[in-house]
């Protein structure tokens, strides 16, 4: 099920990069998962030489276009600290 604020390319609306951490456009089988800090590009994108395939390539292109121009906007530090969850040890529940 998508998540809150998910586009696809057939209702690509308009993805802001870097707005929230909730927004996922999905392109294919690509989907581009927004983040304030991060935004994560994951899964294939077959672009046939056809006309579902050139919206699919204006589509990726768009998004990637986006992201640039939100990264090119602003002073960016020169690296992000990597954020790291400390794995939680549950009981097994089937023990």
């Amino acid at each position: 099920m998508p998540k809150t604020g998910a586009r696809s390319e057939k209702n690509p609306g308009r993805f802001a990069p870097f707005a929230d951490d909730a927004a996922v456009q999905t392109i294919g089988g690509l989907s581009i998962e927004n983040g304030r800090d991060r935004i994560a590009i994951h899964g294939s994108l077959d672009l046939g030489r056809d006309a579902p395939g050139l919206e699919r390539a204006r589509a990726a292109a768009a998004a990637l276009a986006a992201i640039v121009a939100a990264l090119e906007a602003e002073p960016l530090p020169e690296q992000l600290a990597d954020v790291s969850h400390p794995s939680e040890t549950v009981k097994n529940p089937f023990a």
